[in-house]
């Protein structure tokens, strides 16, 4: 993306000075994670403050904290925050997810991550964006961890992770005793495999709910699900 910001319908984007861009992950999670009837949400790993900006989109009323430990994008985030129309319920805390599970008393409805994902030891030449997309800084242990001490009783969390990540993820959550109860495979068109997957997880065991989201019809094009969940955000959808 050649630009330093990414324009949205109700809000304005900028990520210059952030390790991780603006990036389809983020909309769609921002988009789809289950925030109905949430007041509080936590947006951990917020970077630029994609997701805590959509999520006060959705939901009105509902009060937003996003956390990350890097210095920089905090520093944006707010800026961004500062700049939309829901500055008033966003606050941006620069803090590691650990240190704030341990600080922080509230109890949160509804949490959303995009969380570090490459787990094999490469180094990225850029400490930042190393750090954002690696998990030997934050294991999912580590997050999920955090957020269980962070979820209130009848919450959710809300994550998007490759493909190739989710058994890990999955048998992780399911020693914190967090359970799947929604996963949405993402594709680029319906014959190719899903490079994503969007999943909620929640305290008590439940159905899991399984469906396909497609980002592309195979002719060429975004696909009427994908569009139907980002309309509210693209400017050119």
């Amino acid at each position: 993306m050649s630009n330093n910001y990414f324009q949205f319908k109700q809000f304005t984007v900028y990520h210059d000075k952030c390790a991780m861009k603006v990036g389809t992950d983020g909309a769609l999670l921002g988009a789809w994670a289950p925030v109905a009837g949430a007041a509080t949400l936590l947006d951990i790993g917020t970077g630029s403050g994609l997701i805590a900006l959509m999520l006060a989109q959705r939901c009105p009323d509902a009060r937003i904290t996003g956390v990350d430990i890097d210095g920089p994008a905090t520093e944006q985030a707010r800026e961004n925050v500062a700049a939309s129309p829901w500055k008033d319920r966003i606050r941006i805390v620069r803090q590691d997810v650990r240190e704030w599970a341990e600080r922080e008393g509230e109890k949160y409805d509804a949490l959303v991550a995009n969380p570090p994902y490459f787990v094999e030891k490469v180094a990225c030449p850029d400490a930042a964006r190393h750090a954002a997309r690696h998990t030997d800084g934050l294991s999912f242990d580590e997050l999920l961890k955090a957020a269980v001490a962070l979820m209130a009783e009848t919450g959710t969390f809300s994550v998007v992770l490759p493909s190739t990540a989710v058994p890990e993820f999955i048998a992780a959550a399911s020693r914190h005793r967090l359970y799947l109860c929604h996963q949405t495979w993402v594709h680029t068109k319906p014959t190719k495999p899903a490079k994503r997957a969007l999943m909620t997880f929640v305290r008590r065991p439940a159905a899991t709910r399984i469906d396909q989201l497609s980002l592309e019809v195979e002719t060429g094009g975004f696909s009427p699900e994908f569009v139907a969940l980002l309309q509210p955000f693209y400017l050119k959808l």
